[in-house]
């Protein structure tokens, strides 16, 4: 595809975060090995499901694939005599079921490549970076300065965004990397708006955005140019990594857990708070803060990837944020990964879960103050501070900043008018997507609560005695219908008409 064509017509744009879950429904037995049949769903509607079938090779062939994230995966060993038995298929079926409950469950490994390939081969069949240097070499067949050094390998966590590492033809020595993505589920800006306001990122001046050498896009995909940085990011500071590593091997299992010293967790937390203020009061959209998109330079934080919520891409933490209906617009939704990148500069690591119901010992218990307002259960369920509001707490009001260099981004009316009802369009999916998650945690809590032992043996008791009810009711009944026959046999006066009365009609004359 030439790099300046329209995507093609009815192109699925996959939301890549969605989770997958795996379920081995059955396995089968031929000549030499075992299939095992695995129900694959996307996301929480069954409809949105299928079947692919794999043999323990497969498992094994991705198992190695993944050993470059440093993590002791539980897939089960190779058996060369007695794998056909039945006792041991059983067996063997109940491990790969763990293996795939771990791996999908897993925030890291379940949004890699290799994974969304294994269960859903029919969506991540193509070849990305194939794709992206054919888009990136038809680009510089006008553009002759820039020329390709090599790709840089999966250095990122997102499967349609590649990176390859730059020079210019005249200035040899110096080294850029070029990113090209393409349009993601979230993409909401009509094509000429998207392109306008791709191209005005350049001109985007603040001391703590990291700066935009060159950019340009087409209907389907957007290509920016950056300095390349030695030293890397703060996911890089954090985790003692290498940038030009792959993502699994720098962020999977990180050797050393140690956080930032609280001097650098207070001015690094400013510097990013100020550049959302910033982005915020532009009624830009960002939704996209985690370690890996802030660039360090010497001291200073940098933001990357403002592009993003252009091409409408969605979030690195959109699995956490999408289960709680207060975290609803783009604002809030930075201020909640805000509450990540923080615990990460903290401890060394990401958190186990979220919402954090108890945070471990802290350098400071201003710190705690913050990830308590934006990781804890109260603040996932009554929602997020503002910018400002964490700007004034304890931790950062009294971080001094130093910069001469005065932010710059002037974005014509209409273009804001455009960036306005794209938020408007990004917010209302997530909040549809929220309430549908919702609807689906309340349903499954209603089944799991009526089918549980307990509810069970209720039901059992209610029975019970709704039987023994009836039994006395019956008897009662029995016992004033003989009393009744037995008066009226004694001449007593009761009337014909009497629904007590055992005689028939028929034969009451």
């Amino acid at each position: 595809m030439a790099f300046m064509e329209k995507p093609p017509a009815g192109k699925v744009l996959l939301d890549d975060t969605v989770p997958l879950t795996a379920a081995i429904e059955a396995s089968q037995s031929l000549q030499s090995h075992t299939e095992y049949i695995i129900r694959v769903q996307r996301g929480i509607s069954v409809e949105n499901s299928w079947q692919i079938v794999r043999r323990y090779s497969d498992f094994d062939l991705l198992n190695n694939s993944l050993q470059i994230a440093g993590l002791s995966l539980p897939l089960p060993p190779k058996k060369l005599i007695g794998n056909m038995d039945r006792e041991f298929i059983a067996e063997r079926q109940k491990g790969l079921q763990n293996y795939l409950n771990v791996i999908t469950t897993n925030h890291i490994l379940s949004n890699c490549e290799l994974v969304k390939k294994f269960l859903d081969p029919n969506n991540y069949s193509a070849n990305y970076t194939e794709i992206a240097l054919q888009q990136v070499s038809m680009f510089f067949r006008s553009e002759p300065k820039w020329e390709v050094v090599e790709p840089l390998k999966d250095i990122g966590w997102r499967i349609r965004k590649k990176y390859f590492l730059m020079k210019i033809k005249n200035q040899p020595k110096e080294r850029l990397v070029l990113s090209w993505a393409d349009l993601g589920p979230d993409k909401y800006l009509s094509d000429k708006d998207f392109q306008c306001l791709i191209k005005l990122l350049p001109s985007c001046l603040h001391p703590y955005i990291y700066r935009v050498t060159f950019a340009t896009a087409n209907e389907s995909s957007a290509l920016l140019i950056r300095m390349f940085n030695e030293k890397g990011t703060l996911k890089d500071l954090i985790y003692k990594s290498k940038p030009k590593d792959p993502f699994l091997k720098k962020y999977c299992n990180p050797k050393k857990i140690q956080g930032l010293e609280l001097q650098q967790i207070k001015t690094y937390g400013r510097q990013i708070l100020e550049v959302l203020k910033f982005l915020h009061d532009k009624g830009f959209p960002y939704g996209h803060l985690h370690a890996s998109n802030v660039m360090l330079d010497g001291d200073t934080c940098r933001l990357l990837d403002l592009e993003n919520s252009l091409l409408g891409l969605p979030s690195f933490y959109r699995s956490y944020f999408s289960q709680f209906r207060k975290i609803n617009t783009l604002e809030s939704v930075d201020v909640h990964c805000f509450g990540h990148l923080l615990y990460e500069m903290t401890y060394g690591r990401p958190p186990d879960s979220v919402p954090v119901d108890s945070f471990p010992p802290a350098p400071s218990m201003a710190v705690v103050a913050v990830l308590e307002s934006t990781l804890s259960c109260e603040a996932c369920k009554n929602g997020m501070p503002t910018v400002s509001r964490l700007l004034q707490m304890p931790l950062f009001s009294d971080v001094l900043l130093t910069t001469s260099e005065k932010p710059q981004f002037k974005i014509p009316t209409k273009l804001k008018e455009a960036l306005r009802i794209a938020k408007e369009c990004i917010e209302k999916r997530l909040i549809e997507e929220q309430k549908q998650i919702h609807q689906h945690r309340r349903l499954t809590r209603a089944q799991s609560h009526h089918g549980s032992e307990e509810e069970r043996k209720k039901r059992k008791i209610l029975a019970r005695k709704k039987s023994k009810r009836s039994a006395i009711e019956n008897s009662e009944e029995h016992s004033a219908k003989y009393s009744n026959s037995n008066n009226s046999g004694s001449g007593a006066s009761s009337p014909l008409t009497s629904p007590s009365s055992p005689t028939p009609p028929s034969t009451a004359g």
